[in-house]
């Protein structure tokens, strides 16, 4: 059983609050594909090393994330909160590994940050930032900022560049209104992987 395969499974199944739920052969070949070129940008940027984990375990949650946020504007907790610790406690082992304990401490750093800045906008607009996109932009404020300050601003400002351009391209193409929700994980996600691969 590949990994490809299995991460469409679940988000199918995470989508439709399903157990029994297969995904479709094109849902597997495109998820398979994506985490397989996100894995291999992964060894690109980090080499073989514990950090290299926290990033590729990090696209496989990002894949299914996507997906289900894309299908039903919600980004489970059963995903993202495995995701944090798995990412937290490989880059705790690299930082001894590899003596990248800057990097860990700029990592817990823009954790937080993002994570209480994200809150702060959840309390003034409740409808423009749900809580799920809170707790991801705390994990990738912990991967982007571990990579580095510039990293982290440009992984927000493409995040919010990319949401802003699909959310005109929706209204001008008539598939959805001004006041139409729009999920805001995919966008975030697609804004790091463009601001690792630019650092890269």
């Amino acid at each position: 059983m590949g990994v490809g395969p299995w991460l469409a499974r679940c988000s199918v199944r995470l989508a439709r609050r399903d157990g029994g739920a297969a995904p479709g052969p094109v849902r597997v070949l495109v998820t398979s594909a994506l985490f397989g070129g996100l894995v291999a940008g992964v060894l690109a940027l980090t080499g073989v090393r514990p950090a290299a984990v926290a990033l590729a375990w990090a696209a496989g949650a990002g894949v299914v994330l996507a997906a289900v946020d894309l299908a039903v504007h919600r980004l489970p907790d059963r995903v993202l909160l495995p995701a944090a610790a798995a990412c937290a406690t490989a880059l705790l082992v690299d930082a001894p590994a590899t003596g990248s304990w800057s990097a860990l401490g700029r990592a817990a750093l823009a954790c937080g940050a993002a994570f209480a800045l994200a809150a702060g906008a959840r309390v003034a607009s409740p409808e423009g930032l749900g809580f799920g996109d809170v707790k991801l932009l705390g994990l990738l404020g912990l991967l982007l900022g571990w990579a580095g300050w510039g990293v982290l601003l440009a992984g927000v400002f493409l995040g919010l560049l990319t949401g802003a351009a699909v959310s005109l391209l929706l209204v001008a193409t008539r598939r959805a209104g001004w006041r139409t929700a729009v999920p805001f994980g995919p966008p975030l996600l697609a804004g790091a992987v463009l601001a690792l691969a630019l650092a890269h």
